[in-house]
């Protein structure tokens, strides 16, 4: 009984013996340096995002006389004085402006998603004569400066009678975010085989199938990223949205924080800076929250195969 117990023990012993002895690494002054300047670098870009976050809400909280009295980086007198927000939903009527911008971004979202990525599986995955020129004629249009085409698009849509619409949006927008997003997809159907649709192919699919049911899903993640950088290029754009709405009822959320001033042209900043952040907020809620799906999208076209 007592060799028995005691063995054991033995292959116990043994075996934390075998069991290597993990040792702490021994903090040189250079690593403590480089952690040091690391730790400072990573503190200085997350002070510069959230410091003007948190002045834009405490802004927010301060009334006129606050804003004409007190300095700029003082406190609000009331952390609850949430009367600004309600000066620019109700008076101000920043929810009209937000219902723009949603009717203005969403269709030129899904035209610009739709068309580009059928756009970049024709130029990239099938083959035929002239491709090569048209993916160029695309990349050509990514440098076309946004400055130079808006006259000419004015008078056209002056010439059409679709001025005072949303349809000038909807078709700038459209035609400004296909050139890249056209160049985005090609790039990341290029890392998806051949060999998948060639399989398709020989299985008996038609182009179309191949297109919705192989090629479109196994880029999913690439194309919610272009989305998304669409997404934001076209909500706060604040160029094309004043050109063809600087007068009538499709204001977008940019232009109509243009128009919170008083009597002479006095700002009224602590409504302005309460459409502000309800604007800045809701964009940054979305985007914390797609962070991850966002990051899987940029990845998606670096390897091939």
């Amino acid at each position: 009984m007592t060799v028995t117990a005691s063995a054991p023990a033995r292959v116990s012993s043994s075996a934390n013996a075998a069991r290597p002895v993990r040792r702490r690494r021994r903090m040189t002054p250079r690593r403590a340096l480089d952690v040091t300047l690391k730790t400072l670098v990573i503190g200085l870009l997350l002070a510069v995002t959230v410091l003007p976050l948190i002045w834009l809400l405490l802004g927010s909280l301060k009334t006129q006389t606050e804003w004409l009295n007190n300095p700029s980086w003082a406190l609000p007198e009331n952390f609850l004085n949430f009367e600004n927000y309600a000066t620019a939903w109700v008076d101000g009527d920043i929810g009209r402006y937000i219902l723009n911008s949603a009717l203005a971004t969403f269709p030129s979202l899904a035209l610009i998603v739709v068309l580009g990525v059928a756009a970049g599986f024709a130029l990239e995955v099938l083959v035929w004569r002239g491709r090569g020129g048209v993916l160029l004629l695309f990349l050509a249009g990514i440098m076309v400066p946004g400055q130079m085409i808006l006259l000419p698009l004015f008078s056209a849509y002056f010439q059409t009678h679709l001025t005072g619409t949303i349809w000038p949006l909807i078709l700038t927008y459209t035609a400004t975010g296909l050139p890249l997003t056209v160049f985005m997809m090609a790039t990341y159907f290029r890392a998806v085989p051949r060999e998948i649709f060639e399989a398709a192919a020989i299985d008996g699919a038609s182009i179309y199938r191949s297109f919705w049911s192989i090629g479109f899903p196994m880029v999913q993640n690439a194309v919610f990223t272009v989305a998304l950088v669409q997404f934001f290029f076209i909500w706060n754009d604040l160029l094309i949205a004043l050109t063809f709405t600087s007068v009538g009822d499709y204001q977008t959320i940019q232009v109509g924080l243009l128009n919170f001033t008083g009597q002479f042209g006095a700002v009224q900043y602590g409504p302005t800076f309460a459409a502000i952040a309800i604007n800045v907020v809701g964009i940054l809620a979305l985007y914390l929250f797609l962070n991850q799906r966002v990051m899987r999208g940029l990845t998606a076209g670096s390897v091939k195969g």
